[in-house]
């Protein structure tokens, strides 16, 4: 007779191959969200039975025990001095995700603090992860864990796409999914509907729109969409570059320069030249994904959780440093061209 469990064998990132005999004494204890460790009763009921056990799972990076901390527990008890293990290549992250998963699924239960905390830790590891995905993967609705997501926000990192149950990678809002499927186009003009659309995580419409919307000149988002809000009736026209009296040498006022940059960046977008090359393709996909409002920019500075300030500042700051670089090189070279 074969005791505990389900076999893992056909899993993800799991060792199809038959199992292996190591040593008990190497095995390091399960990283579990178990309050209480061990079940000695049932350790004992294991030991004390006739069964075989099946494979325990290990780690093979760490040689942590992700599943079968009890049948490791009874095959110690019985006295013997190696077990029968198959093995998980994968993340440590991912192997604490396995393991609340399986413990789950079968053996003693997880209690419902045990399994909101395993979803607090899981969700700042795995941030992407739709409500959906992490609720599945820890017994709890998808309800409790977007309030677990939103009352901890500050800890959990932010990002702008989430991976659904069925792995498919979707932006928070559909004005991010436009700005990515507006790039991806800069960057293959001849790539699909179909492969756009994964790439960018929206629908074949939307990218069909989107491409419709770079042809006339126009943004790639409407303007009731670009800080996520709802769609708006009528597309947005390209804005009028304004005429504005000002002193020599005095620089344009943030508005006039707003609308300056999105005239450039528009026409730039319908320039063949660029979009036939490489480097101007990645340029375009380079601009497109960083075009943000002022307003977009602010809430993603305040949504920073404070451990991520000072190495988004480094990383921003580069960025600064090299659009500045570009900007230097391309007025030199404009005014040699004069």
């Amino acid at each position: 007779m074969t005791a505990t469990g389900n076999s893992t064998s056909t899993m993800p990132g799991i060792d199809p191959s038959d199992p292996r005999r190591v040593p008990l004494d190497v095995l390091k204890p399960s990283d579990s969200p178990r309050a209480r460790r061990q079940d000695e009763e049932h350790v004992r009921k294991l030991a004390d039975s006739d069964w075989e056990f099946e494979p325990v799972l290990v780690h093979r990076d760490t040689m942590r025990v992700i599943d079968g901390m009890h049948r490791l527990s009874a095959t110690a008890l019985r006295g013997r001095r190696e077990i029968a293990v198959r093995f998980f290549d994968g993340s440590e992250a991912d192997a604490y995700v396995l393991s609340v998963q399986l413990n789950v699924r079968h053996g003693l239960p997880l209690t419902p603090a045990e399994r909101r905390l395993a979803a607090g830790r899981i969700l700042r590891s795995h941030p992407h992860w739709s409500d959906r995905a992490i609720a599945e993967r820890t017994g709890l609705s998808g309800k409790t864990v977007g309030k677990l997501r939103r009352s901890a926000s500050a800890d959990i990192p932010q990002s702008h796409t989430r991976t659904g149950r069925d792995g498919t990678v979707r932006p928070l809002s559909s004005a991010e999914g436009r700005r990515i499927a507006a790039a991806l186009l800069a960057e293959d003009p001849g790539a699909s509907l179909r492969e756009l659309a994964r790439g960018a995580g929206v629908s074949t419409g939307t990218v069909r729109d989107v491409r419709d919307r770079l042809r006339r000149g126009e943004s790639p988002v409407p303007q009731g969409r670009r800080d996520g809000a709802g769609p708006t009736a009528v597309p947005p026209r390209l804005p009028r570059q304004r005429t504005v009296e000002r002193s020599p040498g005095e620089a344009p006022s943030a508005d006039v320069a707003a609308d300056l940059a999105s005239a450039a960046l528009r026409k730039l977008i319908r320039d063949p030249a660029l979009k036939a090359t490489d480097s101007g393709r990645l340029l375009l996909r380079a601009l497109l994904t960083t075009e943000l409002t002022p307003d977009q920019w602010e809430r993603i500075a305040d949504a920073l959780p404070p451990h991520s300030v000072p190495l988004v500042h480094v990383a921003a700051a580069r960025r600064s440093a090299e659009w500045s670089a570009l900007a230097d090189a391309l007025a030199q070279r404009a005014r040699g061209a004069a």
